[in-house]
């Protein structure tokens, strides 16, 4: 009796253990999957405190925050992750999965983007932004998906004004005989051959040294990049002449986009649309605060170009408009030329 009553109490056991493993109490794998977490690399360039490193960490606590926690933002400012050299191949290779390079670094995949680099094109901020946001705007952010790159937004940094440590640059004929670091090859070189200066190509992380120790006279950027970057420290001349454009391109891989799910997608969209109003609210701001932090430091003299000057240096320019509006296109010129 005392053995047949252990054989059913085994029996028992057995039963119950095996109906919590029915029910998942004891295994996962019948059991519903917990969606895995999607991790998000963004990396950058520039200092947390520029309008792109701020849109950035706003782009990551909305995505936190409207995924609740099942999508999460890595931002690597300051090249802490890859430098603006090797981000492109970061990209491309997955390795990362968002960068907001500065939109002359695109020339290379596609020519058109030397639009920004055009002298004296655009009239205003809001004549750039309504021609990034308009149908031509879009369609060259969309150039680079055959590339293995999807455009997702246009953020803004502002307009590019010369610094040097050299003299006052007021007319044409004062950039003579100077050198100037460029972000890139092609219509920059071309730029400052026209007035008579020469160009060297240098990493953003390289400007600081290359200007403390004279490898380049001076650069051309925003006030919040110059600010930011402590120019004011190595440079004694500011030229306010808003020449050209210094703005940028969010960019993410196309594999790692087609891998979320239509509702990652929508939570992707709409943060970066928020993040992005923030951006350009934030750029004019930040710029404007710059210029004010830069001139209370009492190391620059300022010069702003009157409209006269700046015909001059149209004149002068000119010629680039025939020589890179093939390279460019016609339409986009246009288009650009036409915002207001």
């Amino acid at each position: 009796m005392r053995k047949f009553k252990t054989i059913i109490s085994v029996l028992v056991a057995a039963v119950l253990a095996l109906s919590l493993v029915g029910c998942g109490g004891g295994s996962s794998n019948d059991g519903e999957k917990k969606a895995e977490k999607v991790v998000i690399k963004f990396s950058h360039v520039v200092a947390e405190t520029t309008p792109k490193g701020q849109a950035a960490l706003k782009f990551k606590e909305l995505v936190e925050q409207k995924s609740g926690g099942q999508m999460e933002v890595q931002v690597f400012p300051s090249s802490q992750l890859v430098g603006d050299k090797e981000e492109l191949e970061a990209l491309l290779a997955n390795n990362i999965q968002i960068i907001a390079p500065s939109v002359t670094k695109l020339v290379g995949f596609e020519p058109s983007f030397q639009l920004v680099d055009m002298p004296f094109l655009f009239a205003s901020d809001e004549a750039a932004m309504n021609f990034y946001n308009g149908p031509m705007g879009q369609k060259l952010m969309h150039s680079l998906e055959p590339k293995g790159m999807l455009g997702i937004a246009w953020w803004p940094n502002g307009a590019k004004h010369f610094t040097n440590n050299k003299r006052p640059l007021k007319t044409p004929e004062d950039f003579k005989g100077l050198k100037f670091r460029t972000q890139s090859g092609g219509l920059l070189d071309a730029q400052f051959k026209a007035l008579g200066a020469g160009s060297q190509t240098l990493a953003f992380a390289e400007v600081y040294q290359a200007l403390q120790n004279g490898t380049v006279d001076g650069q051309e950027n925003t006030f919040n990049n110059t600010d930011t970057q402590k120019y004011q420290e190595v440079q004694k001349y500011l030229t306010v002449s808003g020449h050209g454009r210094l703005d940028y391109v969010v960019l993410t891989n196309t594999k790692f986009w087609n891998s979320l799910t239509p509702e990652q997608q929508n939570i992707f969209n709409e943060s970066m649309q928020e993040a992005t109003e923030f951006a350009t609210k934030l750029a004019n701001e930040l710029n404007d605060k710059s210029r004010e932090n830069i001139e209370a430091s009492g190391k620059v003299e300022f010069y702003e170009l009157t409209e006269a000057d700046r015909e001059k240096f149209i004149k002068v320019l000119e010629p680039l408009y025939a020589e890179y509006e093939g390279k460019i296109g016609k339409e986009y010129i246009d288009a650009a030329k036409a915002s207001k």
